[in-house]
């Protein structure tokens, strides 16, 4: 149920998205309810919003994914850990289970779809800023699918993909990785490329730590 206005300190939303129509349209949405919202500033990537952050000390982080410099993945991570009071909502036009799953692991708080509606949207702010968590209808139907599947619907790496990220994790270069396998540099920067968005990262450490987690790379006694 969304707060009313009765001089209620209103909660304090951060808009962090690289297209400012679609940033004007959310705050349209959050602003047309009783006031209980109010947003406070918008970011255009991750970096800014992190410099946002620390200025303006926002109660909740509304982030896309997909934008340039540092991706809304990273930049909740990044922000988790410096600013945990902050709770951070992830506002994507996908619900691919990558996405999902890296979204929720770097500590977000929420995952709404960009289809959401003003009341739905507004009500999502007001549960996560009361330390609640919040879903799309879609996303929920994964996470649930999840508890009953765990591997169901964890990405998939090609057999070639994880050739090269198990010489990743040994330290190999690109272009170690290119002799060892055959193939050319450029090829396997575009398996590395491939690899970051179907686990939603943006580091091979990242990569290399999501592998070794769901055990499907190992590291040699050797290394």
């Amino acid at each position: 149920m969304e707060v009313s206005d009765t001089g209620t300190k209103p909660i304090r939303v951060l808009i962090v998205d690289d297209h400012p129509l679609f940033r004007a349209g959310i705050r349209e949405r959050l602003e047309s309810g009783t006031g209980a919202i109010v947003v406070i500033g918008e970011a255009g990537d991750g970096k800014q919003a992190r410099s946002m952050v620390a200025a303006l000390k926002p109660d909740v982080v509304l982030m896309d994914i997909s934008m340039p410099d540092v991706n809304g993945i990273e930049a909740t991570r990044l922000l988790r850990g410096e600013y945990p009071d902050v709770a951070i909502v992830i506002l994507s036009a996908y619900d691919d289970a990558q996405y999902v799953h890296a979204a929720l692991g770097a500590g977000a708080s929420g995952y709404l779809l960009k289809t959401v509606d003003a009341h739905e949207l507004r009500d999502s702010v007001t549960r996560v800023a009361l330390g609640e968590t919040t879903l799309s209808p879609p996303v929920a139907r994964r996470v649930l699918s999840w508890v009953a599947h765990p591997t169901q619907d964890l990405p998939q790496l090609s057999d070639r993909e994880l050739q090269v990220l198990e010489l990743a994790a040994q330290g190999a270069s690109n272009r170690s990785i290119s002799n060892s396998l055959s193939l050319s540099t450029r090829t396997v920067e575009a398996h590395m490329r491939s690899i970051f968005d179907k686990l939603g990262v943006s580091s091979r450490t990242e990569a290399v730590i999501y592998a070794l987690r769901h055990q499907w790379i190992q590291l040699s006694d050797d290394h």
